[in-house]
């Protein structure tokens, strides 16, 4: 489905979140109405923040964490990670297109997890880490990584 929104119309917290969302959330780039909804929180959130007595560096402060809520832990982030760490053998220039095409595989590995914002520093991360990584190198071993 198109969306009715192109990214030259999108605002400042529009612009920040896509800049994000191209580097650790790619698959969610063209979601143009999601993004713009997150904007909006973002700038309401500021907008209160600033009529609520708040500096503008809290304003701020609270108008990210609204935009990038849920959004911190990212499964691409995780898998383009491992690629580096453990198949450090690939190319730098083919990791994140290895790690785009990795995504739906492994999605069944995340679905065992609960994941959140701070999954990265929780006591599960290295067993997940540990399981994506062996099915990894399956995929590896069959698709001649």
């Amino acid at each position: 489905m198109k969306s009715k929104y192109n990214r030259q119309e999108l605002s400042y917290y529009g612009l920040l979140l896509l800049s994000y969302l191209k580097e650790s959330h790619p698959d969610k780039t063209n979601d143009l109405q999601f993004i713009k909804n997150r904007a909006d929180i973002a700038a309401e959130t500021y907008s209160n923040a600033i009529k609520d007595g708040s500096s503008h560096d809290r304003a701020e402060e609270m108008a990210c964490k609204a935009l990038y809520s849920g959004l911190l832990f990212s499964k691409f982030d995780t898998i383009r990670n491992i690629l580096f760490e453990e198949f450090s053998y690939i190319p730098e220039s083919e990791v994140f297109q290895k790690a785009m095409s990795l995504l739906p595989y492994c999605e069944e590995v995340f679905t065992e997890y609960v994941l959140y914002d701070e999954f990265t520093y929780s006591a599960e991360y290295n067993r997940l880490y540990t399981e994506l990584v062996g099915l990894i190198d399956i995929w590896e071993d069959e698709h001649e990584l």
